[in-house]
C-alpha cells in the first residue's frame, strides 16, 4: 500500500485497466461471468445486487415471483394450477407480507433496496431472454416483501409433510405397526453433503469447509455464485436469485459457513371438521367448540383455458391445503412456524455478511427460522461451529408422524416455546465433521434421516490423509460407492438354482467394486436388477394394498402436486435397502424374488449388453418452459451423462424402479479455504447466466460433469468490467455497451450527494466521508488544488483544467487505481487516491510484499487558513481506518517526494517507518510504511 501526503500525483498511467468506478457500484465479472460487485454501502451493494441478478435470471426471478402469488398458470397454461392453487391456499403471499412487516427497520431497508435493484434491471434483462416474447409475458414489479415469498415458497416442502400423508396410507393399508416401514431412515432423494477439516487435517494448517447441496436441479440453476463487497464487508458465496445477501454457503475472508437440511420435523398437519354457515361462510371445530373460519374465494387465471375459483380456507391451526369443502371428504390444515409467528429469519442474512469469526455467525443464526438446517462453520483463528439452526415447535410426538385431530387440544403447539438446538465442538483429535442429512445432531428432531453411507463414507474418505487442499477435496465430490446395494448383492449371492445366463450375471456383479462410475458397464446392470427387484416387490401380495389399483396418489382426496410422496414404486425404490432385510417377507421369498429377477436380467443382457451407465444416467433438470435450444447445441451437451447414484456421496438421484435419469444432484459444489480465500473452489450446474445462447448460460455444465472446481476470483485486477457507467443509489443502472441509447453521461452529482465508501467520526474534527471523484464535476475544484504552489509535489502546476478532467478520467477507468474527495463535516477537505502497488510503476523499485497498497493524499488549501491543529492527522486516521477496513490490506505504503520533509514528518508522526529513497523518472521518493500489526489490528 502506498502513501503521499502533499505530494505529487501517481507517476506514469499503468498499463492495466478492466473494471469500473461508478458513483454508486461497481460490476466485474470473472472468466466464468460470475458477477463482482462493489459498493459504497450495504445498502448501494443490495441494490446492485438486485439489479445484477435481474441482468443475468430475468427470467428466473419472475418465475419465482409468480410462484409466491400463485399465477404460474397465467402464462404456463392448465400444468401450473395445481402449484398456483396450493400457494394461494398455504398462504404464502400473506406469510411473506406478515414477515416482511416483522423484520428490523435496517434488514427490511436492505431487502427493500435489493427488491429496487430487480425493478430496475428487469426491462433490460427480460429484453435479453427470450422466455418472455415465447409465453407472451411481460416483467411485473417486485413489492419489498417478494424476496421473504420466494424463500417461503422454496422451501415450504423441505420438511416433507406430504409423508405424513404416505404414513397415513401405510398405516391404514398395512397397518399402524408398518406405519414406517418405507423409511430408508428417511427420503432417498435427500442428499446434501458437508464437511469440516480442522486445521490439524490440512496442508496448510487452516481449516477447510466444503460440500454440495443437492437439490432438484433448476435450469436456470438453485445457487448464484456471487461476490458482495462494501467497506463493511467482502463475500463470495452461493446467494439464491431472488434473495439478497448470501444465506447458505459463503465466505467473508474471515469466516466460512455451509448448511445441509436437518430433517428436522417443524410442520404439522391436523384433519379439521368443516361446516358452511346459511350465509356462506366457513366454521371449523377447535378444542373449544365451533367458531367462524376465515374463508375467500381467489381467481386462478389459466392461459389456454377458463379461469378457476379457489376457496382460501384458514382455520387457527393454520391453512387449509387439502379439501376444504365443508362436508365432504378429507380436510387437512397444514401448521407451519413462520405463519405461525410472523418470523422467517431473514434478520440473520446482514449479520451473515458481516461475520468475523465464527462467535458472529453464531449469534446470527440464534435468529434463523426457516428451514431448519445443519451448519457448519470456521474461521481463520481455527474456530469450528457445528449446530443446528432454526425454529421447531414443542408439541406431541405423534405430530411428527402423521395427520392429528384439530380439535383435540393435546396436539396444540405450546406457545411461544421451541425445541432447543443441539451444538457440538468438531472433533478435536479427528478433526473431521460430517452433515450429510443423517441421522446425527439432528436427531432429537426429526423421524426419518438419510441413510448413514454418505456420512461414513465421507469420514472414512478424509480420514485416509492429514494434508488435505481444496483441489483434493474433487475426489470425496465425485466419489461414487454404492453402500446401500450390499443387501441386494448379498440376497444374490446366496439366489438358489440360477440358470447358466444369471450365474454369470451373479459372478459378474460381485466381482463389481460397487461404484456407479459413468464408464460403467456394471453399475448399468446392477441398476437393471434393483428395477426388476423393484417392480417384483411390488407386484407381491403383502404390498398390493398400497401398490395396486388403489394406489393413494390415484385417489382423488390428494392434490397432484403431492405424487412424489405418495407414489409407492419411488418408494420402495428408495427403501429397498431396508425393504430385503426387514422382516416383510420371509428371507426365503426375498432370496426367490431376487432370483427371478437375476433370471430375467442376465437373460435381457444376452439380447441387449449393458452400455456405461452414464449413457442412461442423465440430467433431467426443472425448467418453467421446455429448453429453448439455440441452433447447433448438442442435446447431449446440455443433459450430460453422470457417475453416481442416490446413496453415494456423488448423490444424483434416480428414481429406482421408474427411471435412470436424475433431477437432483449437486446444485452447487463449493470449497472454503480458511488458509487463503483465493484457493476456495466452486461450481454450479449450468452458469452464471440464465439466458439461453449466451456465453455463460453452460459453460460449466462440463466442468460440473467431471467434478472439476472453478478458481474463486478475489484479485479485482484479474476481472473483467461489464458497466462502465456512473451511477447514483436511486437511478436506474444500464449497461451502455448494449443500450447505446445510454451512453450519455449522467448529471453531476454534488460530493457532499454522493454515497460514501466510508464515513468516520473523528473526535474533536468531524465527520470524515470519503467519496468517489466525479472527474466532470469535480475538475474545477481539483485544478484550483494541484496549480496551487503549495501542491508543486503533486506534479500538475502547469496542467489545465482539461487535463486534469481527463487524467481523473484514466484513473476511473482502472480496477486498480481509485481518486476519493475527503469531505469534513460536508465540505471538501482533501484529496485521496489509492491504488495497488504490482500495478503501478512504484512497483518497480520496490520489493511488492501481499497485502501492499497504495496511497497518495492532496491537502485542501483550507488547512492553511486557520485549520485546527493536527488536521491532516485526523485526516490519515480516517483515510488509514478506511484502508484497513479491507482484511486484504495489511501494510500501506507511501512514498512522497524525499524533499518534502513536511509530509514525511507527518507520516511519522502518524506512526509510519521510513523506508529507503527510490529513483523513478520524475523524482527521488522516500518510501515509508504502516502495517496493521502497527496498529494493533489482527
Amino acid at each position: 500500500m502506498t502513501a503521499d501526503v502533499d505530494s505529487e500525483r501517481p507517476g506514469a498511467r499503468p498499463d492495466r485497466g478492466a473494471g469500473e468506478v461508478s458513483g454508486g457500484y461497481e460490476l466485474f465479472r470473472d472468466d466464468w461471468g460470475i458477477p463482482h460487485l462493489r459498493a459504497a454501502d450495504a445498502l448501494t451493494l443490495a441494490r446492485a445486487q438486485g439489479h445484477a441478478t435481474a441482468l443475468d435470471r430475468a427470467w428466473q426471478l419472475e418465475t419465482e415471483r409468480h410462484r409466491v402469488l400463485g399465477t404460474s398458470a397465467s402464462h404456463l397454461g392448465a400444468e401450473a394450477v395445481d402449484w398456483d392453487r396450493f400457494v394461494r391456499r398455504a398462504r404464502i403471499a400473506d406469510t411473506a407480507r406478515r414477515c416482511f412487516d416483522r423484520l428490523a427497520p435496517e434488514t427490511a431497508a436492505w431487502v427493500t433496496a435489493y427488491v429496487d435493484g430487480v425493478n430496475e434491471g428487469l426491462a433490460e434483462g427480460a429484453g435479453q431472454a427470450p422466455e418472455f416474447a415465447a409465453v407472451g409475458l411481460a416483467p411485473g414489479r417486485w413489492e419489498p416483501w417478494i424476496p421473504l415469498g420466494v424463500w417461503l415458497s422454496t422451501h415450504i416442502l423441505f420438511a416433507g409433510f406430504p409423508t405424513k400423508l404416505w404414513r397415513e396410507e401405510v398405516a391404514r393399508r398395512l397397518g399402524e405397526d408398518r406405519m414406517t416401514l418405507f423409511a430408508t431412515d428417511g427420503p432417498g432423494t435427500a442428499g446434501s453433503n458437508g464437511w469440516l477439516l480442522t486445521g490439524a487435517r490440512t496442508a496448510t494448517g487452516a481449516p477447510l469447509l466444503a460440500g454440495d447441496p443437492h437439490r432438484f436441479i433448476e435450469d436456470p440453476g438453485v445457487y448464484q455464485q456471487i461476490r458482495l463487497a462494501c467497506p463493511e464487508f467482502d463475500v463470495v458465496g452461493l446467494a439464491v436469485p431472488g434473495i439478497p445477501g448470501i444465506a447458505h454457503f459463503g465466505h467473508t475472508g474471515h469466516v466460512a459457513w455451509a448448511i445441509t437440511n436437518a430433517m428436522a420435523d417443524y410442520q404439522d398437519l391436523y384433519r379439521e371438521r368443516l361446516r358452511r354457515t346459511l350465509d356462506g361462510g366457513v366454521e371449523a371445530l377447535g378444542p373449544d367448540g365451533w367458531y367462524r373460519a376465515h374463508a375467500h374465494t381467489e381467481t386462478i387465471e389459466v392461459a389456454g383455458a377458463e379461469p378457476e375459483q379457489v376457496e382460501v380456507i384458514e382455520t387457527d391451526r393454520g391453512p387449509v391445503i387439502i379439501g376444504g369443502d365443508p362436508g365432504a371428504g378429507e380436510t387437512i390444515s397444514l401448521r407451519y412456524p413462520p405463519r405461525v409467528t410472523g418470523e422467517l429469519g431473514f434478520d440473520a442474512l446482514p449479520a451473515l455478511l458481516r461475520a468475523r469469526t465464527v462467535a458472529d455467525v453464531d449469534t446470527a443464526l440464534d435468529r434463523w427460522v426457516e428451514p431448519v438446517n445443519v451448519v457448519l462453520a470456521a474461521d481463520t483463528a481455527g474456530s469450528t461451529l457445528h449446530r443446528v439452526a432454526g425454529h421447531v415447535p414443542v408439541r406431541p410426538y405423534a405430530n411428527r408422524l402423521r395427520v392429528v385431530p384439530a380439535e383435540d387440544p393435546a396436539y396444540a403447539w405450546r406457545e411461544g416455546e421451541t425445541v432447543p438446538l443441539p451444538r457440538t465442538e468438531v472433533d478435536g483429535p479427528a478433526g473431521i465433521a460430517v452433515m450429510a442429512n443423517e441421522r446425527g445432531l439432528a436427531a432429537p428432531l426429526g423421524v426419518e434421516f438419510a441413510p448413514q453411507h454418505r456420512a461414513r463414507r465421507i469420514r472414512e474418505l478424509l480420514g485416509t490423509d492429514t494434508d488435505w487442499t481444496p483441489d483434493a477435496q474433487a475426489a470425496v465430490h465425485t466419489d461414487s460407492l454404492l453402500a446401500s446395494s450390499r443387501p441386494l448383492l448379498s440376497l444374490l449371492a446366496w439366489a438358489p438354482c440360477l440358470g447358466p445366463a444369471a450365474e454369470r450375471l451373479r459372478d459378474r456383479l460381485l466381482r463389481w467394486d460397487r461404484h456407479m462410475d459413468a464408464d460403467s458397464t456394471d453399475a448399468t446392470l446392477y441398476a437393471r436388477l434393483r428395477t426388476d427387484v423393484v417392480h417384483r416387490l411390488a407386484a407381491h401380495p403383502a404390498l398390493k394394498s398400497v401398490t395396486g389399483a388403489d394406489d393413494p396418489w390415484r385417489s382423488a382426496v390428494y392434490p397432484a402436486l403431492f405424487r412424489p410422496w405418495l407414489a409407492a414404486v419411488p418408494r420402495i425404490g428408495y427403501a429397498l435397502e431396508s425393504l430385503l432385510t426387514v422382516g416383510l417377507l420371509p428371507y426365503e421369498d426375498r432370496l426367490a424374488l431376487v432370483a427371478a429377477s437375476a433370471e430375467a436380467v442376465a437373460a435381457a443382457a444376452d439380447e441387449t449388453p449393458p452400455g456405461p451407465w452414464g449413457e442412461l444416467h442423465r440430467l433431467s433438470p426443472w425448467q418453467a418452459l421446455p429448453y429453448l435450444a439455440p441452433d447447433g447445441v448438442d442435446a447431449q451437451a446440455i443433459r450430460p451423462g453422470v457417475a453416481g447414484d442416490h446413496d453415494c456421496v456423488l448423490s444424483t438421484s434416480s428414481v429406482p424402479g421408474v427411471t435412470d435419469l436424475f433431477a437432483r444432484g449437486p446444485a452447487a459444489r463449493y470449497v472454503w479455504d480458511l488458509a487463503r480465500r483465493e484457493d476456495s473452489r466452486w461450481a454450479v450446474p449450468f452458469g452464471a447466466s440464465g439466458v439461453p445462447g449466451s456465453a455463460h448460460h453452460r459453460d460449466q455444465t462440463p466442468l460440473w460433469a467431471r467434478g472439476a472446481l472453478a478458481p474463486v476470483v478475489t484479485d479485482w485486477n484479474l476481472l473483467h468490467r461489464t458497466t462502465p457507467h456512473r451511477t447514483t443509489p436511486h437511478r436506474t443502472l444500464h449497461r451502455p455497451e448494449e443500450n447505446p441509447a445510454m451512453t450519455v453521461a449522467p448529471e453531476p452529482v454534488a460530493p457532499a450527494l454522493r454515497p460514501a465508501v466510508h464515513e468516520q467520526k473523528v473526535e474533536g474534527f468531524g465527520t470524515v466521508r470519503l467519496v468517489p471523484v466525479d472527474p466532470a464535476a469535480d475538475a474545477e475544484l481539483l485544478h484550483g488544488w494541484v496549480t496551487e504552489e503549495r501542491a508543486r509535489f503533486w506534479g500538475m502546476a502547469d496542467h489545465t483544467r482539461e487535463q486534469v478532467r481527463e487524467i481523473y478520467e484514466f484513473v476511473d477507468s482502472l480496477p486498480t487505481h481509485h481518486a476519493y474527495l475527503a469531505l469534513r463535516d460536508g465540505v471538501p477537505a482533501a484529496l485521496f487516491q489509492t491504488y495497488e502497488p504490482d500495478a503501478d510503476p512504484v512497483g518497480e523499485c520496490y520489493d511488492v510484499q501481499p497485502g501492499d497498497f497504495g496511497i497518495h493524499l492532496l491537502i485542501a488549501p483550507a488547512e492553511g487558513e486557520g485549520a485546527v491543529k493536527g488536521y491532516t492527522e485526523a485526516l490519515l486516521t480516517a483515510f488509514i481506518a478506511y484502508v484497513f477496513s479491507d482484511p486484504a490490506h495489511l501494510r500501506v505504503v507511501v512514498e512522497p517526494d524525499a524533499r518534502n520533509e513536511k509530509a514525511l514528518a507527518r507520516m511519522v508522526r502518524v506512526g509510519f517507518e521510513l523506508g529507503p529513497e527510490i529513483k523513478k523518472p520524475e523524482k527521488t521518493a522516500r518510501l515509508a510504511f504502516l502495517t496493521r500489526a502497527a496498529l494493533g489490528l489482527v
